[in-house]
């Protein structure tokens, strides 16, 4: 049987799984004047003022480390959740503070045995931390405090946050729109080109990739058992099928030249033949953490945020 050809460019990717192919994806958002909220802090509000609130936000018996930067104004704010990848080194806390100039909440948080977060990690376990953000942003106290608007809540993530994002979104129809940046896809579209891989093939491949990202901040787990989590979910966790769930809800796809961009082709391919019509798709020339395209990366976030309901 033949194996998958990783030379050392492939393992040096962020954790680009078993994705093979290069590709760009172009298009959507057109340049544009710098939006105010990338340099100019908003007028001081006494009343309502810019905020941080730090709390633990629970999750099937864990209570997971949380904090919201809550936008100055009486609200109520639409909300982004925020989802950092794996194992988290890019927080993309910049973009957080940047939407919330913008006038929009934003949640972070570290999912079950991550950063700190009591609880053991998996790629399960962190969907569900997903699904119990939205419901305590939902919780009409929670609302309340961090003055935020429980009807409009957007998820936006970065590597496997991006996964998180497009499964969280597909999985709940209240979310009004998803942003996947450099998404990874645990799913059967990674297997494609190699259909004939064992499991055990799979494991002796993903596992160092993984273990190569880093696994100090994270407990509870193995790369071995992530790895093997990842198999047998792949028909499920396929990137590709998060579109029947996603509908025609908008999506925002950002790719750069760490390789993933066909995960994110692949999920816009199948949104429009779904008859999405609000799928929106930019490329950066740039790695996988967007080092140089931090600007870039606000204004593409913003400008798309500044379309939806």
């Amino acid at each position: 049987m033949s194996c998958i050809p990783y030379n050392r460019f492939h393992m040096r990717k962020p954790f680009v799984l078993l994705v093979l192919a290069f590709a760009g994806l172009c298009g959507g958002l057109h340049a544009q004047q710098t939006p105010p909220a990338i340099d100019t802090d908003p007028p001081a509000n006494r009343q309502y003022p810019a905020a941080m609130e730090a709390f633990q936000l629970p999750s099937h018996g864990a209570q997971l480390n949380a904090l919201t930067y809550v936008a100055a104004g009486a609200g109520p704010h639409p909300v982004v959740v925020l989802l950092h990848g794996f194992p988290g080194n890019e927080k993309n806390l910049d973009l957080a503070q940047t939407i919330r100039r913008e006038g929009w909440d934003v949640l972070y948080f570290d999912y079950r045995g991550s950063w700190g977060s009591p609880g053991d990690f998996s790629f399960t376990h962190s969907t569900e931390d997903v699904a119990s953000a939205l419901a305590y942003l939902r919780d009409p106290a929670n609302a309340a405090k961090l003055r935020a608007d429980p009807k409009r809540i957007v998820l936006i993530g970065h590597s496997m946050g991006g996964f998180m994002t497009a499964y969280g979104a597909s999985h709940d129809p209240s979310v009004l729109g998803a942003a996947v940046i450099s998404g990874a896809d645990f799913g059967a579209h990674s297997f494609a080109a190699h259909p004939e891989m064992t499991e055990a093939q799979v494991v002796s491949k993903l596992a160092p990739l993984l273990a190569e990202e880093g696994m100090a901040p994270l407990s509870g787990c193995t790369p071995e058992g992530l790895a093997k989590e990842v198999w047998e979910n792949r028909a499920e966790w396929d990137f590709a099928a998060f579109a029947i769930g996603l509908g025609v809800r908008p999506v925002l796809l950002i790719t750069s030249d760490d390789g993933l961009a066909p995960t994110a082709q692949a999920l816009a391919e199948a949104l429009r033949q779904g008859g999405n019509k609000h799928v929106t798709a930019k490329h950066f020339a740039t790695d996988h953490s967007y080092s140089d395209k931090r600007i870039g990366l606000q204004e593409t976030v913003l400008a798309w945020l500044a379309t939806l309901p």
